[in-house]
């Protein structure tokens, strides 16, 4: 069991790459506190990993909102006793299209999703973990932040945020022992996968396919395995990286 011990939050855990996570971290030991927005989605993922030997809570709440973020982490304190890993994979997007046609509401929301929740998980669980001698975060963010497309500008925008902010406080909070990484996943099979493409066609998927070397586009599983191995002991020495998981597409 490579994650005996630990009790991680998964935020966005009620489908596509939390969800692999999730139900990865439960295989392996760990204590899972799911959240999502949508109590449908977590409410399953949390019997499914209860039903196959887990241990799992489901906590709704928005990752954008302070209350909501406070909940999530003494949730985990009240239901386990403790936290070791927080997993910041909600996100949300615009539908690909001219960086002019994206409203304001739908900018201020990819941010506060992408970005803002990064300060409030960080403001709510830095604490427990200096408490407790070290933790681990782990941001879910984009090729799309490293490597962009048009049609995703503020989508685009947001997971470079988000990648820099993580590295910048991998720097800050490392002497205390609270190591930060990222994961940057090529577009995969996931609800956003129609909003990224502009739709969901064979035509577009076999466009993007054409630019992942390894010919095929990321599955839950393949973030999920990523994300186990940052979350072990194994990567105790590695903080401040961005691990790409897609298929060459960044090279």
């Amino acid at each position: 069991m490579r994650l005996a011990g630990k009790i991680a939050i998964v935020t966005g855990a009620g489908s596509g790459f939390g969800e692999g996570i999730a139900k990865r971290y439960a295989q392996e030991g760990c204590k899972v506190v799911v959240n999502d927005l949508r109590p449908e989605g977590g409410e399953r993922v949390t019997a499914q990993i209860r039903a196959a030997g887990g241990d799992a809570v489901f906590v709704q709440g928005d990752v954008s909102k302070d209350a909501d973020v406070a909940r999530l982490v003494q949730s985990a304190l009240d239901a386990y006793g403790g936290l070791t890993t927080v997993v910041n994979n909600a996100g949300t997007t615009h539908r690909n299209r001219p960086m002019l046609e994206v409203g304001e509401d739908e900018f201020d929301r990819i941010y506060a999703v992408n970005v803002k929740s990064l300060y409030l998980t960080a403001k709510h669980a830095v604490p427990v973990f200096r408490k407790a001698g070290g933790g681990c975060f782990i941001t879910i963010a984009s090729t799309a932040g490293v490597r962009p497309r048009p049609g995703l500008t503020w989508y685009n925008g947001s997971k470079g945020a988000a990648i820099v902010t993580s590295r910048s406080m991998a720097a800050e909070l490392g002497p205390e022992r609270i190591r930060v990484n990222v994961i940057n996943p090529v577009a995969g099979e996931t609800g956003l996968l129609a909003d990224f493409m502009g739709e969901d066609t064979p035509e577009r998927r076999a466009k993007f396919i054409a630019t992942i070397p390894l010919g095929r586009l990321s599955r839950p599983l393949d973030i999920a395995n990523a994300a186990l191995f940052l979350a072990s002991d194994e990567a105790e020495f590695i903080s401040g990286v961005c691990l790409e998981v897609d298929g060459a597409r960044c090279v």
